[in-house]
């Protein structure tokens, strides 16, 4: 009981340890992609097509391993979260009741239905992988099963691995329409004008030909209408452009006054302001500012006056004072 308990403690841990990896190990790669992406939209730039056909093949092996360490990610997840299924001596994990005549060998080979798939595609899979952390799952799953079905696993006798997993672990070149699907989306998602598509070529070809065989003088009757559509095209455009340009100009000054560009509604009556008036900052400022700066001046020549007229010491004596001073001064 206690190794097969301490069994199921060390797959435990290493499932964890799986999972963690794997999903660092799928940042790496997709940061990996889309660099070399880059490197491959600078290809199709400088016009080296068939040197980027030969190298996109890297970038698409390297999808499809990134899509594998998420299937096997997953697959480690479930046999985490059934790890109950998994221990042997747990009775879940025992055969059927109407089973119970098999030998203690397929005893421990019958592995619930539940987890079969995640248990023969992780077996299957972790040989062609670099994670370490998976094949020590593998190994641990195969001790607990036996060899005889870690070998049929492994060889997919039993076609229980799944579907997905098998397509992506396939070794063989990629198809010519999924590279061009590839060049293509590198070439619309960095801007890069890629004229080299082969279903849009050759229908681009096979349309010259129709044209060519439509216009028997070859006097190119086709690429005339189109340089008159073109033209026409162009005429179309340039009106509401002369019509924008004429709206947004503004009237020379010497035309005299017009309307204020800016207008300004006037404030509602309130029980504050019962009678409410629009003023101008700049009207009203200047009219007051006039009115203002006249009786400033008067003033200022009125005092000025006053002072000539007056001395210093008021108003200019009479003879008869000054006698009437002098004769006080002598008392």
């Amino acid at each position: 009981m206690a190794p097969q308990s301490s069994a199921m403690a060390k797959l435990k841990v290493q499932l964890k340890l799986a999972i963690s990896r794997l999903r660092m190990v799928q940042q790496k790669d997709t940061a990996i992609a889309k660099q070399q992406r880059r490197a491959m939209a600078q290809l199709l730039e400088q016009g080296k097509i068939e040197s980027a056909r030969i190298r996109v093949e890297n970038i698409i092996r390297s999808d499809l391993t990134t899509e594998l360490h998420e299937i096997l990610e997953l697959y480690c997840e479930l046999l985490l979260a059934r790890i109950g299924l998994l221990d042997p001596s747990s009775p879940s994990s025992q055969p059927p009741s109407s089973s119970s005549a098999l030998s203690p060998k397929d005893a421990q080979a019958y592995c619930d239905p539940g987890l079969e798939e995640a248990v023969h595609s992780i077996i299957h899979a972790s040989p062609r992988t670099d994670i370490k952390e998976l094949q020590s799952c593998r190994a641990l799953l195969i001790e607990r099963f036996g060899k005889d079905f870690g070998q049929r696993a492994t060889e997919d006798r039993d076609g229980k691995v799944a579907e997905r997993v098998r397509r992506r672990l396939d070794t063989s070149p990629p198809q010519r329409e999924l590279v061009d699907a590839y060049l293509g989306e590198i070439a619309k998602t960095y801007g890069v004008d890629w004229p080299e598509k082969s279903g849009e070529g050759g229908e681009g070809q096979d349309e010259g030909e129709d044209d060519e065989d439509d216009d028997p003088e070859g006097k190119g009757g086709g690429q005339k209408e189109r340089a008159e559509g073109v033209l026409q095209k162009e005429k179309k455009l340039e009106k509401p452009l002369e019509a924008e340009e004429l709206s947004r100009a503004t009237p020379p000054r010497d035309l005299g006054p017009s309307s204020p560009s800016v207008r300004v509604a006037p404030p509602s009556p309130s029980t504050e302001n019962v009678t409410p008036k629009l003023k101008m900052p700049g009207v009203g400022e200047a009219k007051t500012g006039t009115k203002a700066s006249a009786p400033q001046t008067n003033g200022k020549s009125e005092t000025k006056s006053k002072k000539k007229v007056d001395g210093p010491g008021g108003k200019i004596p009479d003879v008869d004072e000054l006698a009437r001073r002098f004769a006080q001064l002598k008392r």
